[in-house]
């Protein structure tokens, strides 16, 4: 039966979309060792609007448990300093010239405890985004029974795809945060 303009792959990419930069997001949380991924999530305020860090500097590791911000317009700096506290990654920047230096401070249990709660917290919001998906899947399949595009029948059973793709996206969403949890609670 034609299922309209509904497409169940098309639901289950964009929460796959949401897994994933979850995924992503949770990199960005490291555990004791310096990693340039470490300043994905921090935003700029730079040229009247919100930029990511990689456009506006470089990032270097020149040491395990050292980040150097070499930030090439000298009039951002000041910008980059309030973007990296505002991400709040629990790095205190170090400022020379141009360069900002963010020492990685070895992870206390109140860090450790602190880091866990934003990954829950990024965890939170790739439900919702996949919670958002499911909703808007299921009013295209009621709209199209509504008009009579597909039967009740066909609505149920879609519907129920829908959920088993959301049930499976959450679940990969759960399995991300174990794994990273572990990974930020382990010495």
């Amino acid at each position: 039966m034609p299922t309209g303009n509904f497409d169940l792959n098309e639901v289950k990419r964009r929460m796959q979309g949401a897994v994933q930069s979850l995924k992503h997001e949770l990199g960005g949380l490291r555990t004791g060792r310096a990693s340039a991924s470490m300043l994905d999530p921090v935003q700029v305020e730079a040229y009247g609007s919100h930029m990511p860090l990689n456009q506006v500097a470089t990032v270097t590791v020149p040491e395990s448990r050292l980040l150097s911000v070499q930030v090439w317009d000298r009039s951002l700096v000041h910008a980059v300093e309030k973007g990296i506290s505002a991400a709040n990654l629990g790095l205190t920047p170090n400022t020379e010239g141009q360069t900002i230096r963010l020492r990685i401070p070895e992870l206390n249990e109140e860090r450790r405890k602190e880091l866990a709660k934003v990954a829950h917290k990024y965890a939170e919001a790739a439900r919702i985004a996949v919670r958002h998906v499911r909703r808007d899947g299921l009013e295209v399949l009621k709209k199209l029974e509504k008009d009579h595009t597909i039967s009740e029948d066909e609505h149920k059973r879609q519907a129920d795809l829908v959920q088993k793709a959301t049930d499976q996206a959450i679940h990969d969403v759960d399995a991300a945060l174990a794994t990273k949890e572990k990974e930020i609670m382990t010495l």
